[in-house]
């Protein structure tokens, strides 16, 4: 059977090896993955079949991984990792939104004692979106005299740093972006529908380039025009566009499950000179914030030299300056570990990559010009090539 997996076996031995690293250090001799990014980290899996039961299980003392999830999943782990087959695990489709007391947790449980983790101490995603307090309830009592231990995000911090391989797709995931906004920003004009701008960027999306397509992001497109411009996360309605407006529009750039959003305001007609201006200084302080940017920095700082440049002006970002990002599934791209804000003293190394959400809603007006970057060996390199400036259509 074909394994179109997207990167080498070294690849995926070397991340197995660091999270085996970390385990040891926090003395875990199992962990449980619930979820979807991390077991596709280690994996290759890639599927959206999340919505059932579904864990990757690390042992010490095993040498691969093991995959576990519904029977008719099987074929798809078997084509799209690199698993052995008896490190392929199903469970029956009984165990479904069972109203018979099924669980298929005791599944999970079954192979962990078969690889004789009864005692052992066992670390699971306790913050993870798909990990639910019955699933953990589950486990706990079909392993009675097993520990468990809370390792959330222990994969989520090896993952934050990535490899020259994973850069690659990072790099073609904002090509994919670029293209998203170009369609986007083409197809408006006064009387056009913001629903069918938004379905031609959902086109550029999955079409991607002429050299590789793209992929179903991890939450939706963001779209809004005119007052809805006020809003960080509004969607597209089927009105027109009027023949002078303001559209905040974020798109999100998928190659092979690695995300890179993007985010534009576009303005139909002319725009004001204050509002002219207003996005001036919201340049200016992104500009700024992406300059401070070098190995040894700490998130903090990077956050500081973006606050400083946007106070001078007499403005302040409430909310967080960025998140990094990598493999995105639903319902969020952002990795929940480091944030560029004030006091998380996360120190910046080459290989991690962030969205600086420079946005700034405020109750009036609103300006969305971001700008995805990967932090290098001396100081950023831009995934995306789209002018960081206000869009006049």
């Amino acid at each position: 059977m074909k394994k179109p997996l997207p990167f080498d076996q070294a690849e995926f031995a070397a991340r197995l090896a660091a999270v085996k690293k970390e385990m040891s250090n926090r003395e875990i001799d199992f962990l449980l993955l619930s979820e979807p990014p991390n077991q596709n980290y280690l994996t290759g899996y890639d599927s959206l079949s999340f919505y059932t039961p579904q864990m990757v299980i690390v042992a010490l003392s095993h040498d691969e991984p093991l995959w576990i999830a519904r029977f008719m999943e099987r074929s798809q782990a078997m084509m799209g990792t690199y698993l052995a087959d008896e490190n392929i695990r199903t469970y029956p489709d009984e165990y479904v939104n069972s109203h018979t007391g099924l669980s298929a947790y005791d599944v999970v449980a079954d192979i962990v004692k078969e690889l004789g983790g009864e005692t052992a101490r066992i670390g699971v995603e306790m913050g993870g979106y798909y990990y639910s307090a019955r699933a953990h309830a589950d486990l706990v009592r079909a392993l009675p005299l097993a520990t468990f231990v809370d390792a959330d995000l222990l994969v989520n911090w090896i993952r934050i740093v990535k490899s020259p391989a994973e850069l690659v797709c990072m790099r073609q995931a904002g090509r994919i972006a670029d293209a998203m906004i170009k369609r986007g920003v083409d197809m408006m004009e006064p009387g056009v529908r913001e629903c069918d701008i938004a379905a031609a960027v959902y086109y550029q999306q999955i079409a991607g380039t002429p050299e590789f397509g793209g992929s179903y992001d991890s939450s939706c497109l963001f779209f809004g025009a005119g007052e809805r411009a006020l809003a960080p996360h509004p969607t597209w309605t089927d009105e027109r566009l009027p023949a002078s407006t303001t559209v905040y529009m974020e798109v999100h750039g998928v190659r092979l499950r690695y995300q890179v959003n993007l985010a534009r305001t576009i303005v139909v007609g002319k725009p004001s000179p204050a509002y002219q201006k207003f996005s001036e200084i919201a340049v200016e302080a992104l500009n700024a914030g992406l300059d401070s940017v070098r190995p040894g920095r700490t998130c903090s700082e990077v956050q500081a030299a973006y606050a400083q440049s946007l106070a001078r002006h007499g403005y302040k970002k409430e909310a967080r300056l960025g998140y990094p990002q990598g493999i995105g599934y639903p319902p969020a791209s952002a990795e929940r570990t480091a944030s560029l804000r004030k006091g998380d003293n996360t120190v910046l190394q080459p290989g991690m990559c962030f969205h600086m959400m420079a946005a700034l809603w405020l109750e009036d007006k609103s300006i969305c010009i971001t700008q995805p970057f990967t932090v290098t060996e001396s100081g950023y390199e831009p995934l995306t090539s789209t002018p960081r400036a206000l869009i006049v259509k």
